[in-house]
């Protein structure tokens, strides 16, 4: 790996494709996959890649993200290296929120530039896949680019909220549309018969150069693009740089999810648990890091269990589940089904004395009561599943919200704390 580059990640604005799992957080520390955060992506990416300089760049909901960020990744004071989380700050050159990535970026400017690098590569802290670094930033050197874009190929029918680009033969990038709507464009936009050809993904002619909101910039060509009032990246910034820096892209054919949004989340969340998934956790070359929390094996006692995974310190008993993620320390108690469901678990265990307590209260237990029956749905942190309950989106309004349970995409969310009586019906 090149010693000299750093790694920004994009912490994202409030989330508001992803409401309510960020209602109480931000993107980057929404769980994923039953024991990690979505930060945990591009952070185990960079490490994989030799790159141990990374700055996130965050402005909502932080707390969680920070208490993450600092009991996982504390590198040794011999190595090097650095996980440093930059939230939004009044500073005497301006106390604004961040306005988009470039700004994001801008405002943070100068807290990389006390850093000894040449090259800078920007990431989103909202997206599921395996890449290494190493090898787009070497490419980026032998191409002599100011700018590299990674790309991936998508149907174009299917390109809604992408940023799109046309390229020549030798992946000089010659146009860039962001989240163009118009047919005919993106039509225009398709891939070119000649890049086609050099390409694994089938029927490549009827797609699109996606952009990922991946970029590597040379030091200097990242300062002087951000010397102006842009904000964005993939609006302004990479179309501003065509024709006056050397623009090239890079194209990506792995497995690639933007899970920005409720249903990308919870598809990309479930698909996990398929025998074959499209992404793997299960790579030893290349793992995925997070918090070391040392808990118990789960025990799973007379159950029927289909196409699931469950975390670390989980209590499952005679209970029926089919394509689920169980998070860690999720308590499923008897008789209960449950089908298409995430459960991101709780932070602690409950004690005997938390139970009297949640008596006296009349509330139920963290996690899962008796004989309950739920599908199609999320269970975020702490939820306190009473007994007997039926939770089940289908005829219900897409935006439905009350008493802490929503309905997103089609897909039921009980937020994060909330305590749903027995005998509830939904």
């Amino acid at each position: 790996m090149h010693k000299k580059a750093i790694a920004v990640i994009m912490g994202g604005g409030r989330g508001s494709r992803l409401y309510p799992l960020t209602k109480e957080r931000c993107k980057p520390a929404v769980p994923l996959a039953g024991k990690y955060r979505l930060v945990d992506i591009p952070i185990s990416n960079c490490l994989n890649s030799g790159i141990n300089n990374i700055y996130l760049l965050t402005q909502f909901n932080t707390a969680s993200l920070h208490r993450h960020i600092q009991e996982t990744y504390r590198f040794d004071p011999f190595g090097g290296g650095t996980v440093d989380i930059l939230s939004a700050e009044q500073t005497e050159k301006g106390d604004t929120w961040y306005q988009g990535t470039a700004d994001a970026v801008r405002q943070n400017i100068h807290h990389f530039t006390s850093s000894d690098y040449d090259y800078v590569i920007i990431l989103s802290g909202d997206q599921l896949y395996r890449m290494d670094y190493d090898k787009i930033i070497e490419e980026h050197i032998a191409n002599g680019a100011e700018v590299t874009v990674a790309a991936i190929p998508f149907p174009a029918t299917n390109v809604e909220g992408l940023g799109l680009m046309r390229v020549s033969d030798s992946l000089d990038v010659t146009e860039f549309v962001e989240k163009p709507t118009d047919p005919k464009i993106i039509e225009g936009l398709k891939i070119p018969e000649t890049i086609a050809a050099t390409l694994k993904t089938k029927e490549a002619e009827e797609c699109c150069l996606a952009s990922m909101g991946i970029y590597v910039f040379n030091r200097e060509t990242m300062i002087d693009a951000l010397d102006n009032s842009m904000t964005d990246f993939g609006k302004e910034v990479i179309p501003s740089l065509l024709g006056s820096s050397k623009l090239k892209a890079t194209i990506f054919e792995g497995y690639w999810e933007d899970i920005g949004t409720v249903k990308a989340f919870f598809d990309a969340n479930l698909q996990l648990a398929d025998p074959m998934p499209q992404f793997n956790f299960f790579s030893r070359g290349r793992p995925i890091y997070s918090r070391a929390r040392y808990l118990p094996a789960s025990k799973i006692n007379r159950c029927s269990i289909n196409h699931v995974i469950v975390g670390d310190g989980c209590i499952v008993t005679d209970s029926y589940l089919k394509r689920c993620v169980i998070g860690i320390r999720s308590v499923l108690r008897e008789g209960t089904r449950l089908e298409n469901v995430i459960m991101m678990g709780a932070d602690s265990f409950e004690s005997a004395e938390d139970r009297r307590r949640n008596k006296e209260l009349g509330r139920p237990d963290v996690g899962v009561g008796l004989n309950c029956e739920i599908k199609n749905a999320i269970i975020d942190k702490g939820a306190r599943i009473g007994d007997n309950v039926k939770l089940n989106p289908e005829g219900k309004p897409d935006m439905y919200e009350k008493n802490g349970v929503f309905v997103r995409d089609g897909v039921v969310i009980v937020t994060k704390g909330t305590a749903v009586p027995s005998n509830t019906i939904f």
